[in-house]
C-alpha cells in the first residue's frame, strides 16, 4: 500500500481508504462488517471514513467497534458532520452548537479521544462560514481534531473558506471529498485547480461509481439482486448512471482493463489515483474479498495511451455538470 501526503499537511493517507457509507450498520452484518475492516488492515489501509450521518450513527459506532484494540496511532480516523442525526433545530448544519456536540458524540461512537480529520459533509449556507471555522479550529486546538476537511464544497467555498482563515489565523482546511471517477469528473474544472492552489488534496468517493465500472449491470438487462442497485439505501445515488449508453461504453473498458492485467474496479480505482490533487480513493466492501481486489490499484501507474483510451471509450457519457443528469 502506497501512502500521499494530504494536501500541504503533515498528514499522511493510503492510497486506498476504507468507507462504511452503505454497508456498516445497513446492508451487512456485524461480524462481516468486522471481517471487511480487518482485510483493509491486513491490506495495508491505514484511512477510515465514516460520518455520523451513515446508518443513523451506527456505522460510527460499528467502525468504533471494529478498530476497538488496533493501536490507534497506526490508522487515521476521519468522520464527518453536516446531516441531521437529531429532531431539533440544531441537530444538523455548521452551526457552532451542532458542529461542537456532534464531534462529542463522534469520539464517544468511535471510542477514540481525537479525530485525524473532521470534514464538513456538506456547506451550510444558513450558517456565516466565519463561526464554522471558528468552530472547527478551537476542536483543533483542544486537540479533539487533528485536521479539518470539507466535503462535496464548490470552488468558491473553499476559496472563501482558506481566505477567511488566512485572514482569522484559523486553522486551515487539507482536503475535500467529491465524488470523482472516470464516469464523474465535475471537480476537473474548478474544485481540483482551486484545490491544488491552495494546498488542499481530494479524497474521493465513489472511485468506481457505486459498481457501475465493475462491469456488472449490463444494458438492458435486469438488475442482478444483492446490489447497491436493488437496495433501499444504495439505489437512489447509483441510478442515475444506470442508463444503457453508459452501462454499454463500460463494457467496452473491459478490453483495456485486461490489457493492463487488472480487473474493471481496479482499472477504475487506479484512474482517480492518476491525477496528482487526489490523496487517496475510498473503496466500500460488503465482502472481505472486495478489499483485497481493490487495494492492488494502490501504486499502479497507467501510461497516457491506456488514460487516452479510458477517455475515448467514455467520451460523451462522461459527466462534467452535476446538473447534467
Amino acid at each position: 500500500m502506497e501512502h500521499r501526503r494530504l494536501g500541504r499537511s503533515g498528514l499522511s493517507v493510503s492510497e486506498i481508504a476504507y468507507g462504511n457509507w452503505l454497508t456498516h450498520g445497513d446492508q451487512i452484518e456485524r461480524d462481516q462488517a468486522f471481517s471487511c475492516v480487518r482485510a483493509a488492515l491486513d491490506s495495508g489501509i491505514t484511512t477510515f471514513d465514516t460520518a455520523d450521518v451513515y446508518a443513523g450513527t451506527k456505522a460510527e459506532v460499528v467502525l468504533g467497534e471494529a478498530l476497538a484494540g488496533i493501536r490507534r496511532e497506526s490508522y487515521e480516523l476521519c468522520t464527518k458532520v453536516f446531516w441531521p442525526t437529531g429532531p431539533g433545530p440544531n441537530d444538523r448544519g455548521l452551526g457552532r452548537k451542532h458542529l461542537i456536540e456532534s464531534c462529542h458524540a463522534s469520539l464517544r461512537r468511535l471510542r477514540t479521544d481525537h479525530l485525524d480529520l473532521y470534514q464538513a459533509h456538506r456547506y451550510d449556507p444558513t450558517v456565516p462560514l466565519e463561526e464554522t471555522l471558528r468552530a472547527f479550529d478551537d476542536l483543533v486546538r483542544a486537540g479533539k481534531v487533528l485536521y479539518v476537511g470539507v466535503s462535496e464544497w464548490s470552488a468558491a467555498q473553499i476559496s472563501d473558506a482558506v481566505r477567511i482563515a488566512a485572514q482569522a489565523g484559523y486553522d486551515q482546511i487539507i482536503s475535500n471529498q467529491p465524488q470523482y471517477s472516470m464516469l464523474w469528473r465535475t471537480i476537473e474544472a474548478d474544485v481540483i485547480p482551486t484545490s491544488r492552489a491552495a494546498g488542499i488534496a481530494q479524497i474521493v468517493w465513489s472511485p468506481v461509481a457505486q459498481g457501475v465500472l465493475t462491469g456488472k449491470y449490463l444494458p438492458g438487462a435486469p438488475l442482478p439482486d444483492d446490489t447497491r442497485a436493488t437496495s433501499g439505501s444504495g439505489s437512489g445515488a447509483i441510478r442515475r448512471l444506470l442508463r444503457d449508453e453508459v452501462l454499454a461504453r463500460v463494457q467496452d473498458l473491459l478490453p483495456v482493463a485486461a490489457d493492463v492485467g487488472l480487473s474493471p474496479a481496479q482499472l477504475a480505482v487506479a484512474w482517480v489515483l492518476q491525477n496528482d490533487n487526489v490523496a487517496s480513493a475510498i473503496i466500500g466492501a460488503s465482502r472481505p474479498e472486495q478489499v483485497h481486489e481493490n487495494v492492488k490499484a494502490s501504486g499502479v501507474t497507467l501510461d497516457p495511451e491506456i488514460l487516452a483510451r479510458i477517455d475515448a471509450v467514455l467520451d460523451d457519457v462522461v459527466v462534467t455538470d452535476p446538473d447534467a443528469v
